[in-house]
């Protein structure tokens, strides 16, 4: 499942709707991404993400089915904000449904790899006196 949003998420919510649904889940591994504070030694206020929505969900989606590919996985979920965000506040969540650990913990690995470097989201820093697209 992949959800581009600007609304804030439940960790727990997400989880236990997927696991709700699939009772041979025994492993679920998580990445979730926060807006820190500082950022290339300089004080972040807060962060601004762009997106091209349908680009990014073909991304996403593709992502995450190569990754059924590698791994034994049952299901996989990336939720990724955009907008204007807080330090603290969630950006992304990646979390990866399997049988076993290993499956899960590679896979999570994986999709969260491609999200930093390959999938189209942009982001501008705001600090005190300036801002900054990165």
């Amino acid at each position: 499942m992949i959800k581009i949003q600007k609304n804030n998420f439940s960790l727990d919510k997400e989880i236990d709707l997927i696991k709700s649904k699939n009772k041979e889940i025994g492993a679920v591994s998580t990445f979730v991404g926060y807006v820190r504070n500082i950022n290339q030694n300089k004080k972040v206020n807060s962060i601004y993400l762009e997106v091209y929505e349908n680009m990014a969900f073909k991304s996403l989606e593709k992502i995450c089915n190569e990754s059924k590919k590698r791994w034994n996985l049952i299901d996989t979920l990336v939720i990724h904000r955009f907008g204007k965000l807080k330090v603290n506040e969630k950006i992304v969540l990646v979390a990866t449904f399997a049988k076993h650990r290993k499956d899960s913990n590679k896979s999570c690995n994986y999709i969260m790899d491609y999200l930093k470097k390959e999938a189209p989201f942009w982001k501008k820093e705001f600090y005190d006196d300036e801002s900054s697209w990165l």
